[in-house]
């Protein structure tokens, strides 16, 4: 009796990545995604205001967005830095307008990462309704209330690297408004809680 050899095991389709999303350097978009959604992130909304562009017109209007690719890069002088994808609204606007702010978020606060995390939305003033903040001394951007700490800042650099522009910003005031709750963390995909 013939025996036929033991099927070789294949595996699934999400760890297969096919050859046209690979990078000349042999990895695919998918394990670059999936090797790095494996590290734990701090969530932030980034805010700025966009100024009113004619005298006559109507006033300016913040614009948010949320960030896990922030992080403290120097305490002498104090530097900052997010990054920003090309051509985003954000991105834009800050290539423009040097001042901005950080508020990082608290693990209550997922709704308002997912609020400013939706792509294809119009205009960001009706996402601010309903959000308590204040506006900023140095920069005029929004500060999100109950947040963990707020950060002013004022761009110094632009590097573009890659599809992303690290926008390294010197910070220009500090406030911690909330001392409760943990961070708000972002893993594997999903907004999670520390501990």
């Amino acid at each position: 009796m013939l025996k036929t050899p033991p099927a070789t095991p294949v595996p699934p389709l999400a760890t297969v990545p096919s050859p046209s999303s690979r990078h000349p350097e042999g990895v695919s978009h998918d394990e670059f995604r999936s090797a790095l959604s494996r590290l734990a992130a701090g969530v932030v909304l980034l805010t700025a205001h966009e100024p009113q562009l004619d005298p006559e017109g109507p006033s300016g209007e913040d614009a948010g967005m949320t960030a896990t690719a922030f992080m403290s890069v120097s305490l002498d002088p104090p530097l900052v830095m997010v990054s920003l994808r090309n051509g985003s609204r954000m991105d834009d606007l800050l290539d423009e307008q040097p001042l901005w702010a950080v508020s990082v978020l608290s693990e209550s606060q997922s709704h308002i990462a997912g609020r400013f995390a939706m792509k294809g939305r119009i205009s960001d003033r009706l996402l601010f309704e309903d959000i308590p903040y204040v506006r900023g001394e140095h920069t005029g951007a929004p500060l999100v209330g109950g947040a963990l700490a707020t950060l002013e800042c004022r761009t110094e650099q632009r590097v573009v690297a890659g599809d992303h522009t690290l926008v390294i910003g010197r910070v220009l005031g500090a406030a911690l408004p909330s001392g409760d709750g943990g961070p708000l963390m972002y893993f594997r995909g999903r907004y999670r809680h520390l501990g």
